[in-house]
């Protein structure tokens, strides 16, 4: 199964428990392997949160099987330094500093970190040293956003 078909499997559960499933992350082989699910909902989350969706999806992963082999769960939040991974992540943070690196060389550099200015269906638009780059989302590779400091 893959890493898609395994998001479309769990994140109706995980929507009906009202969380908003952010980035799934599975790895399998060697010794065991991991699936990573990752939650947010708008008042942030707590352990309590990642219990309640821990059990729901193992119980779902239990009954499937979609996943070969050993493997272990772990359900978490998107944390400080969350990734961006949909069109409405990059929506809800426009003005946020974050660091983007792309699949492939934009502007001669595949690294940038910058104010995130505007985002669309197609691209999203990095303010870094004050010149805009626009960078368009299928080649995006990872996109995070950077913690302010207190």
């Amino acid at each position: 199964m893959t890493g898609q078909e395994l998001q479309a499997l769990l994140e109706p559960t995980i929507e009906r428990l009202g969380y908003e499933m952010t980035d799934l992350e599975v790895r399998l082989g060697g010794k065991g392997g991991l699936v990573r699910v990752t939650i947010d909902k708008p008042d942030g989350i707590d352990l309590e949160d990642c219990e309640k969706v821990s059990h729901a999806v193992s119980a779902l992963l239990d009954v499937e099987d979609p996943v070969p082999g050993e493997y272990s769960l772990e359900v978490s939040s998107p944390g400080a330094d969350r990734k961006l991974t949909k069109l409405e992540h990059f929506q809800r943070f426009e003005g946020e500093t974050l660091k983007v690196t792309m699949r492939f060389p934009i502007e001669g550099r595949r690294r940038f970190r910058g104010t995130l200015v505007s985002s669309d269906e197609k691209n999203i638009v990095v303010e870094v040293d004050g010149e805009a780059h626009s960078l368009p989302l299928a080649t995006i590779d990872t996109a995070r956003l950077v913690p302010v400091e207190a």
